[in-house]
């Protein structure tokens, strides 16, 4: 009777949910935090320890989220205000050619996409996309698809974008491991849903430059008033080399390759989310800002125009660690566990299933990255679980967070009236590009399962 009880209360709980913010269009922030009351007072907890699970969940995920995404938003709006994002793009499109510009655009999306959020650099680069697109006559899809699948699967992929972010923290999954098998993972996937699918699409959708957007044109400022590729490349990849140093210095320790001392722990201080993106932040504020005539009161502006966006997501996120708490306080993690256990599932089938549900039922990718890994990790920590496994359960929850952008997404509104297309247009380009990244997330997660 109590596991009856465990699994109804589960699953009211996430109907409950989906209709708060579906149906209601109440924040996600708040319905996450009315379904955690709700699951575990109906799981039998008395009141006052469900408080403490939220005060617990709360309180556990914001000391960390709160400092990386914050860090990381001060690190991107730094990047963008400095013209960075064009700079790269000029240079991946001198390097390629015009003939080999969907790959450029596939390129500069993801390495733009690393520091500036998806719809800022989006709107940034679509001028681009305009006059590569009136430069050759071909659909904007052509390019389009290319720069979207790129900004996508690093949005999706690779930290300190919020989204994995947040669940590395939720699934207390060590961030080098996921920037790695992002990188393994993501690489492949833009491809495949970027410079291909958009040149087959392209070949079927012919898109031109709407009307209404003829006045957006692409800066045509001097190459030379931007900041260096190379210096931009060197400050995008500071944080996620230091992070990842820590993680394979841990690594090596564990395996015996090499010993605990003076080198490992300065790896270990300097490798920390903490530290990297601080001194990633105060490399930026120097060479993209004061070297480049920004004053410190500009600086300061900009450090906290980039909270506004990112203290929406921090708080959604400490409120999918509350959920993650209830449920496993409640002992839903464990029955589900051991149901799991009787189907053979494995934990990355299971948590893309569940991220690609919330997903197409509510439209956010990130509430949906968020409600997935409060709903796995109760399961996940009655498994034996290695470090990378347990990211390669974060990115199969990316993965199924991207699936089917359709007409309860933001996403699939800007790229429809950016692109001028009609729903039914956007629904066979991005919609399938976007199914195409979770697909192939969920395939390269699978495989990669497999060796480690």
């Amino acid at each position: 009777m109590h596991e009856f009880q465990l699994i109804a209360a589960t699953l009211t709980g996430i109907a409950l949910l989906l209709l708060m913010v579906t149906r209601f269009k109440i924040n996600a922030f708040i319905a996450l935090m009315i379904a955690s009351i709700f699951v575990g007072l109906a799981a039998g907890m008395p009141g006052s320890a469900v408080i403490e699970s939220m005060q617990q969940g709360m309180g556990g995920t914001l000391g960390f989220v709160a400092t990386v995404v914050g860090l990381g938003a001060i690190f991107g709006q730094i990047l963008e205000h400095s013209g960075g994002a064009e700079a790269v793009a000029r240079k991946m499109l001198k390097k390629f050619g015009k003939e080999n510009a969907s790959w450029a655009m596939m390129i500069t999306g993801f390495f733009v996409a690393i520091p500036v959020f998806f719809d800022v650099a989006f709107i940034i680069l679509v001028p681009l996309v305009y006059a590569l697109g009136r430069d050759t006559g071909k659909s904007l899809l052509y390019y389009g698809i290319p720069l979207l699948t790129g900004l996508a699967v690093t949005h999706a992929f690779i930290p300190p974008t919020p989204g994995p972010i947040a669940v590395a923290d939720i699934l207390s999954a060590d961030l080098g491991w996921v920037i790695l098998f992002g990188f393994i993972i993501g690489i492949p996937t833009a491809m495949v849903a970027g410079p291909l699918f958009g040149k087959y699409i392209g070949s079927k959708i012919d898109v031109k430059v709407p009307d209404y957007m003829e006045l957006s044109d692409w800066d045509e400022t001097d190459d030379d008033s931007l900041p260096s590729f190379t210096l931009l490349v060197s400050i995008i990849l500071v944080p996620l080399l230091l992070i990842l140093g820590n993680t394979l210095t841990g690594a090596f320790i564990e395996q015996g390759v090499m010993e605990a001392g003076l080198f490992s722990g300065i790896m270990t201080f300097i490798g920390h989310p903490f530290i990297a993106l601080t001194i990633a932040v105060l490399i930026a504020l120097y060479w993209l800002g004061v070297r480049r005539g920004t004053t410190r009161e500009q600086l300061s502006k900009l450090s906290m125009e980039a909270m506004k966006p990112a203290g929406v997501i921090i708080l959604i996120t400490g409120a999918g660690g509350v959920f993650k708490e209830v449920l496993v306080d409640s002992g839903v993690g464990e029955m589900l566990a051991v149901t799991m256990s009787d189907l053979g599932l494995p934990v990355i089938v299971l948590a893309w299933l569940i991220a690609a549900a919330v997903r197409v039922t509510q439209g956010s990718a990130t509430v949906a990255m968020i409600t997935a890994a409060g709903i796995i990790y109760p399961i996940m920590i009655n498994f034996d679980l290695s470090e990378p496994y347990k990211a390669l359960v974060v990115l199969a929850i990316a993965a199924g967070a991207t699936i089917l952008s359709h007409v309860n997404d933001s996403g699939f509104w800007l790229v429809n009236r950016y692109f001028g297309m009609t729903e039914k247009d956007t629904l066979r380009s991005w919609t399938v590009m976007s199914t195409i990244i979770a697909v192939m997330g969920l395939i390269l997660a699978l495989a990669l399962s497999l060796v480690v």
